[in-house]
């Protein structure tokens, strides 16, 4: 009995040795689709886009988007789009100056690039109740989008929705918080 124990372990120990070393080994992972050996797309920036990634070559077609150098300023100047929200007053809905020149950024792209859709996301900070709120985020997106429609930007591009006070990007009980939270962000769809 003992020699047949230790038999077994023998064969035990080659089977996990043989199964540690297969175990252990590199698998290829595939390149993303319509991308070379350059690399791909920063995908954090991007939000509900999906960064371009997943994109064949023949959507890429469709945005009008024929070889690397243009995917990557695409890539570049999408992300740029989703990082620059533009900011309200208290209680205000009315786009300021400095929203404005962010706006006419978004138009330029949204011209050159006339396939993308766009969610325009309300936000508000976290006083006033929640029906209050998720009114005043839906009437700040729809300022955004009636400001790209005036500058000829089909309204079908666009899609908006409210959050009111549920996603505050700064956490803070305080002015400079509050300020921050009443904004509009853009996510790009494509």
């Amino acid at each position: 009995m003992k020699g047949h124990c230790e038999r077994l372990l023998g064969v035990l120990l080659i089977m996990l040795m043989v199964g540690g070393v297969f175990g252990c080994s590199k698998k290829t992972v595939p390149a993303q689709p319509g991308f070379g050996s350059g690399g791909g797309a920063a995908g954090g920036g991007l939000g509900g886009s999906g960064g371009g990634a997943g994109l064949d070559d023949a959507r890429w077609r469709e945005l009008g988007i024929n070889s690397e150098a243009e995917k990557r300023e695409f890539l570049d100047k999408a992300q740029q789009f989703e990082n620059q929200d533009i900011y309200f007053d208290f209680n205000g809905f009315t786009l300021t100056e400095p929203a404005k020149k962010i706006m006419d950024e978004k138009i330029a792209f949204l011209k050159r690039y006339p396939k993308v859709k766009v969610t325009i996301e309300g936000h508000c900070d976290e006083r006033g109740t929640t029906e209050y709120n998720l009114a005043l985020g839906e009437r700040r997106a729809t300022s955004a989008q009636q400001y790209f429609v005036n500058s000829s930007i089909s309204q079908g591009t666009f899609n908006t929705i409210s959050y009111g006070k549920e996603r505050p990007i700064a956490t803070g009980h305080d002015e400079a918080s509050w300020a921050k939270n009443r904004r509009d962000h853009f996510v790009l769809n494509y």
